[in-house]
């Protein structure tokens, strides 16, 4: 049997598509551009998204009108009491590794799979088919912040996490197996919690792992890096110099309305206290500009906020309704046009600081692993995420590798090799 997978939505949807394709080709099934079987998993961030997700169910119910469709994800578990979509086996956010078993059990007759998010447990998954530069362990899912605009937690359910055993065994066998860099995600992965086991104590254990180059947190919200949370990021090396944190917005009353958990001194704060400890920390965040009645003296506050801060690059979505949250029924909507505009703007900021950050590094060596190699040259991201461009050759892929960066070419950093691993 022949399979394709197609994957809309965040880095967790990314991870769980490469789960089931593991598990497909477990059990026989190959990759083709010709299917019999097709799978998309859906996100629902969006109205847009849910478009997105339907517009390619429809496609692929054309293309291929043999093929036995799957549909699986976010927009099954939101829309689950009004579904109006043409699909042969339908599952919504748990039991999504069960799928070989629901394709042996099809036989033209539809199934569907849609639990009760308020009582789903995790469900655990793990994968070992990564490059050998960076592997992903998926330690939680779900997320009880309830922010406004978002849908997430009607769809992901309650926080919940992998067993910290398990976390730590899943990491002993992707080092074993040559991975250098461990990525920890999840919905809300600094809510992590395994009984009185914290998201603090997993990132102690991990460091302390034998042959773990680097440990990367994949996004973490400001309010869950506590005391505990710091002093791993003082004492170890092994902790990247990079961290991710949605701000949303750089104004107090906008974070108000949003129900973000802090006030922009708390935030501004707290980057300040990281810094503190690891002066070169990389600091990038998420903000969402035209947020219900954001005003233009507002949007000015966002963007002093982001300088003052000293993020070195901003993921800038524009507002979009989300039906069913308290956001989509708030008045004073921002036009269309402003929220472009304002979308504009901030991705100027976010360059100049980008920028900025890059060439404080001019002339500097410092250590990546390559990832890719193309027409003679290395590229691969350095412990605090900047991207290196190395003339090289291939064999170094997966090492470490020492360079002297010597120019900036945007979004790359131009540098020469002065040593490598010899392994």
């Amino acid at each position: 049997m022949k399979y394709k997978i197609y994957t809309l939505g965040c880095k967790v949807n990314e991870y769980e598509s490469e789960v089931i394709a593991n598990l497909l080709e477990n059990h026989g099934y190959i990759k083709d551009d010709n299917p019999d079987v097709c799978i998309v998993n859906t996100c629902t961030v969006t109205n847009t998204a849910d478009s997105k997700s339907r517009k390619m169910i429809r496609s692929l119910r054309r293309r291929y009108p043999s093929a036995i469709l799957v549909v699986m994800g976010c927009m099954i578990q939101n829309k689950k009491d009004k579904l109006d979509i043409d699909a042969d086996i339908i599952i919504g956010n748990q039991k999504k590794t069960e799928i070989i078993n629901y394709l042996k059990d099809y036989q033209d007759k539809k199934i569907y799979v849609v639990e009760d998010m308020d009582k789903a447990v995790f469900e655990d998954m793990s994968l070992n088919n990564f490059d050998l530069t960076r592997a992903y362990i998926k330690i939680e899912d779900g997320c009880d912040n309830y922010c406004s605009y978002c849908i997430i937690p009607y769809v992901r359910g309650h926080v919940r996490s992998k067993s910290h055993e398990k976390v730590l065994a899943e990491a002993r066998a992707l080092i074993a197996s040559g991975h250098k860099e461990i990525v920890l995600t999840g919905i809300h992965t600094g809510h992590y919690h395994d009984g009185n086991y914290s998201f603090a104590d997993l990132l102690k254990d991990l460091v302390k792992l034998d042959g773990l180059k680097r440990l990367r947190i994949s996004s973490i919200e400001i309010t869950e890096i506590n005391d505990e949370v710091l002093k791993v990021i003082e004492d170890s090396s092994v902790l990247v110099n990079h961290m991710h944190i949605p701000l949303q917005s750089g104004n107090d009353e906008i974070l108000k309305q949003m129900n973000r958990k802090y006030d922009t001194k708390y935030f501004i704060n707290k980057c300040a206290k990281i810094k503190e400890i690891k002066p070169d920390m990389n600091i990038t965040t998420d903000v969402i500009v035209g947020f219900p009645g954001e005003s233009d003296e507002q949007f000015e506050d966002c963007v002093e906020t982001i300088k003052k801060i000293g993020f070195t690059k901003v993921h800038v979505f524009p507002y979009s309704d989300r039906a069913g949250t308290k956001a989509s029924f708030m008045e004073n909507k921002v036009p269309g046009n402003v929220k472009k505009e304002r979308v504009r703007r901030l991705l100027e900021v976010s360059k100049e600081l980008e920028l900025d950050y890059m060439n404080k590094h001019l002339d500097t060596e410092v250590t990546f692993i390559p990832e890719v190699y193309e027409d003679g040259y290395l590229t691969g991201h350095t412990a605090n995420y900047l991207l290196i461009k190395a003339k090289g050759d291939e064999n170094l892929l997966g090492k470490e590798v020492t360079v002297k960066i010597s120019k900036v070419q945007y979004p790359y950093l131009v540098s020469e090799i002065k040593a490598f691993e010899l392994i």
